[in-house]
């Protein structure tokens, strides 16, 4: 007869902190489950957009920045002002993004291809005025361009930053070119496939940015809330560690400033929650 296995105190704390991390994701009421890995999924195992899209508090952290970003371009941060409900459902906005990496990273390939078809059919009613009487589309190729490269070379410095500081050159590069494939079934083009001409890129679209007001405003609420309700602890902590890894010139764009030494106990406490997350989820599914 086996042995009775009791759970330690260790096992206690990892079972209560992977039920924690999950339901920030999942939305029980609605009958939300973690995503099962399919081996029919767009991307091997253990490839590297699947290595780097694993990293809780990394992609949390490149979350915040890549959409401290996207506010830089005015069609994006349109759409967001006259298509969202961010500021009244924060936390409903994070898990469905959340939900369509999950799926399109390690979901079977036809429920990802889904998933990809039912976000661009939402795109299609995107539309509107600038407020320069230009208009703007969320189909606009050069828009989704910006919202993916955003995304992707955030997620990938958050996690150089406090997943694997030692990703080779070359698995970076790869990154870029399997982020590339959901971009290009999402219709973004030009698509950055290695880290070069994701900088390129982006030096390329500079021109396109502003700092507008309305930027700035979303810029302030992602980092500090609204002024009746403002971010917890952990909340603030990974908005510093997202302000930054924001590129110089975003950061000036933003009327924002680098912490300096002050944020240090972020960065601290930033690495030590991705370490205790990667601990708790171990061996999960």
């Amino acid at each position: 007869m086996a042995a009775l296995k009791i759970p330690g105190p260790a096992d206690t704390v990892k079972h209560l902190l992977v039920r924690q991390v999950r339901a920030i994701f999942n939305d029980s009421s609605k009958g939300e489950a973690p995503v099962v890995p399919s081996p029919h999924a767009l991307f091997e195992p253990d490839s590297p957009i699947r290595m780097v899209h694993a990293d809780v508090v990394a992609m949390m952290v490149g979350g915040m920045r890549a959409l401290l970003l996207q506010m830089l371009h005015p069609a994006a941060l349109q759409g967001v002002l006259d298509h969202s409900d961010f500021r009244e459902d924060v936390a409903g906005r994070l898990r469905r993004t959340a939900r369509f990496i999950a799926v399109t990273t390690y979901g079977h390939r036809d429920e990802a291809a889904r998933t990809i078809a039912a976000v661009n059919a939402i795109h299609r009613r995107v539309t509107g005025t600038l407020p320069d009487g230009r208009p703007y589309s969320a189909t606009e190729p050069s828009v989704l361009a910006w919202v993916h490269m955003a995304e992707a070379t955030s997620f990938l410095d958050a996690y150089l930053a406090y997943g694997n500081p030692a990703m080779p050159a070359e698995a970076q590069d790869r990154y870029f070119e399997q982020a590339a494939v959901v971009a290009e079934m999402l219709g973004a083009a030009p698509i950055p496939r290695s880290r070069a001409e994701a900088a390129d890129l982006m030096e390329q679209m500079r021109g396109e940015l502003r700092g507008s007001a309305a930027a700035r405003e979303v810029a302030s609420f992602v980092l500090e809330g609204a002024p009746e309700q403002r971010p917890n602890r952990v909340a603030r902590t990974l908005g510093k560690a997202a302000l930054d890894l924001l590129p110089p010139f975003a950061r000036t764009m933003l009327g924002l400033r680098r912490p300096g030494r002050i944020v240090l106990p972020a960065l601290v406490g930033t690495r030590a929650m991705a370490g205790a997350v990667r601990w708790a989820f171990a061996g999960t599914r």
